[in-house]
């Protein structure tokens, strides 16, 4: 990532838009990339009908440096990296539809994820449920080198905030990922659609599918107790510690920290 207004990973790793997806540095390791594309999303958008990037994000999941390749399977943790088209899908931003994560069978848990914002503008979108009363729900602002935390069982779709730039993030996940979209796809969408103003900023429209909810706008948290440092990467984070971050595929061990989250 060499443009000003991104930030370092931590490791050899580089967004590319034409073809999107990624270039693995020396010593790095990843698969080829997954497209999701607009057709794939349509019927949770605000207008499903929309034009927009014909492919909308690019997807990595389990990258990472080589020398931890083995330690990353042991832990049960896996790396993964995303890049979004810049642009808009009619009046929204360039996001995902939105899922909860799956019953891990390795922890008997829905787990978390940590964001870490690399490039562009983002809003971490996250609500607690995907029923007809989705509780609490958050829409959290991050720039490049931000850190975002969703936490078990919460459904959440991840939002480019600047059409004018691609936006390109990593997460901590656990290696046994799975998405969930039930609950989205019986809403037509998550219980806040995100649309732009003339002047490009976010405005946000509830989802009429959904019971009378409040949407907290934010900036993320410091989440005291979960090993986030300000500044350095996670990926860093877990090279010199590589058991800080074992409660993302064992969410059990901070068990009481996912009460009353605040992200």
């Amino acid at each position: 990532m060499h443009k000003s207004d991104s930030f370092n990973p931590g490791f050899a790793i580089h967004s590319i838009s034409n073809p999107m997806g990624f270039l693995y540095g020396e010593g790095v390791f990843g698969p080829e990339v997954e497209y999701r594309r607009l057709d794939d999303i349509r019927k949770s958008l605000l207008n499903p009908r929309c034009e927009g990037p014909e492919i909308v994000y690019a997807i990595a999941m389990d990258v990472g440096k080589t020398v931890h390749r083995q330690l990353l399977k042991d832990l049960h943790l896996l790396f993964g990296v995303v890049t979004y088209a810049a642009g808009k899908l009619g009046e929204e931003p360039v996001r995902s539809q939105g899922h909860v994560h799956k019953i891990s069978s390795y922890s008997g848990w829905s787990t978390p994820e940590i964001y870490e914002i690399w490039e562009g503008e983002a809003v971490i979108y996250m609500q607690e449920y995907d029923e007809d009363n989705p509780g609490r729900c958050f829409a959290v602002f991050a720039k490049p080198g931000d850190v975002v935390i969703v936490p078990p069982d919460w459904a959440h779709a991840t939002i480019s905030a600047n059409p004018e730039s691609p936006l390109t993030f990593g997460a901590w996940c656990d290696r046994d990922y799975g998405f969930v979209y039930d609950g989205i796809k019986r809403h037509k969408g998550i219980a806040w659609f995100p649309a732009f103003s003339e002047q490009n900023e976010i405005q946000w429209r509830a989802n009429q599918t959904y019971k009378r909810s409040e949407l907290i706008c934010k900036s993320p948290n410091r989440y005291e107790g979960l090993g986030i440092q300000p500044g350095k990467p996670i990926y860093t984070i877990f090279e010199e510690e590589p058991e800080t971050f074992l409660y993302v595929p064992k969410p059990q061990l901070k068990a009481g920290l996912w009460d009353n989250f605040e992200p």
